[in-house]
């Protein structure tokens, strides 16, 4: 007898590497929109008249607010109307913004436009992973996230260069003008390229009750909530670097334009703490890592904050420090995430979406709180990761009923 031939993936004709490669580019839109202006901020501070220094975070923050909203309803929106359409949608929507941002007169007008962006910029950040899920399940799904992944990793390692390129011969709005192009170019592929990868019969109508229902089932779960709020803060400790690195690393450490350098070698070590939890995982367990990762990150917080307040966490003594706090963070991130889905079974979609707006809006309102606190020294960023990292021991302790560790 012959064999059942096996039938094409969702995405053909379009080849398997074609689709790993924009999978990965659909993921880099969000990470690249964020890291590529961090040199800029200084010279968007400078001509758009900002008073104070930290104000020019803002930049970074408006855009990761609209981010977690956008999260909401994508995955919803994108079950009734298809995947390719609510794609290309989303992506001119953040070519527009882009064009606006760069065009902005005014300071008010260039954060409306960011937030805006991070709004529409959800969508590819949502639609990508169903489209992987339309395509493929169980190893080879895992095996095209992963290769995506691996591509994807070396966004927030470049970001900060190819700005600081950019600046070099040409103002801050030229980055806008590059991310305008990204995404045209990234829309002209998906359009041509990619079919729709859900079937018809698959599409669901917008039922407000069935929504709320869902989005109900999601949040009586005490170790979605509780794993999402613990992800949250992790992220907020981590984002709140993020949008003080600029002043950090440039400014009070006097790296001036090599900052890119240093923030690539800081994701270089994000990047193979990933690497290490993969092999670590299977054989301790995702609780034990994350409850020691949080342990270890407090500690290196508080000493970094202690040198800083002795005066002498100057580059040469932070950075190391700051490279094993990111390191730790790697640990923490995928296995907080996957705590949280675990219950979560029939209604998976709603709960990713869930828990990414949650998670991100969390992160980014206590890294502004933290980001505007900044002094000229690094006394209130590890103040505040510090007690982030507490508060997420306290959440994962309650959440775990107190026994931390177990298996």
């Amino acid at each position: 007898m012959s064999a059942t031939p096996t039938p094409p993936p969702a995405h053909a004709p379009m080849g398997f590497a074609e689709f790993v490669a924009m999978t990965a580019a659909l993921m880099a839109l969000n990470a690249l929109a964020v890291d590529i202006m961090l040199p800029a901020l200084p010279e968007i501070g400078r001509v758009l008249g900002v008073a104070h220094d930290n104000d020019r975070q803002v930049v970074i923050g408006a855009y990761m607010w609209g981010f977690g909203l956008g999260q909401v309803f994508i995955g919803t929106i994108s079950d009734r109307y298809g995947r390719k359409t609510v794609l290309v949608i989303g992506i001119a929507v953040y070519v527009l913004t882009a064009l606006i941002a760069a065009s902005a007169p005014t300071f008010s007008l260039l954060l409306l436009a960011r937030f805006v962006q991070g709004l529409v910029s959800a969508v590819p950040r949502v639609i990508t992973t169903s489209i992987v899920r339309d395509c493929y399940s169980g190893r080879r799904m895992a095996s095209v996230v992963s290769l995506a992944m691996t591509i994807f990793m070396a966004v927030p390692i470049l970001a900060p260069s190819i700005g600081q390129v950019i600046m070099l011969g040409a103002s801050w709005r030229a980055i806008f003008g590059f991310l305008a192009v990204y995404g045209v170019a990234l829309a002209l592929w998906v359009f041509l390229r990619l079919p729709e990868t859900m079937k018809p019969e698959q599409r669901r109508a917008l039922d407000p009750r069935s929504i709320a229902h869902s989005f109900a089932a999601v949040l009586r779960q005490r170790q979605t909530v509780g794993y999402a709020t613990a992800g949250g803060l992790m992220f907020g400790a981590t984002f709140s670097f993020l949008l003080s690195s600029q002043q950090i690393l440039a400014e009070l450490f006097g790296l001036g334009t090599m900052f890119p350098l240093a923030f690539a070698a800081l994701a270089l070590a994000m990047s193979a703490s990933s690497f290490v939890n993969s092999r670590l995982v299977g054989r301790l367990g995702m609780r034990r890592i994350v409850h020691s990762a949080v342990i270890a990150y407090v500690a290196l917080a508080v000493t970094l904050g202690i040198l800083a307040r002795l005066g002498v966490a100057q580059a040469a003594v932070a950075l190391p420090v700051m490279a094993c706090m990111v390191f730790v963070v790697g640990l923490v991130f995928g296995n907080v995430n996957a705590l949280a889905m675990e219950p979560q079974g029939a209604q998976a979609g709603t709960a990713s979406s869930l828990i990414g707006s949650y998670t991100t809006l969390l992160a980014s309102t206590l890294a502004y709180f933290v980001g505007q606190a900044f002094d000229g020294t690094i006394v209130p960023l590890t103040t505040g990761q510090a007690l982030m990292g507490i508060a997420c021991l306290l959440v994962m302790a309650l959440t775990d009923k107190g026994r931390l560790f177990r298996t």
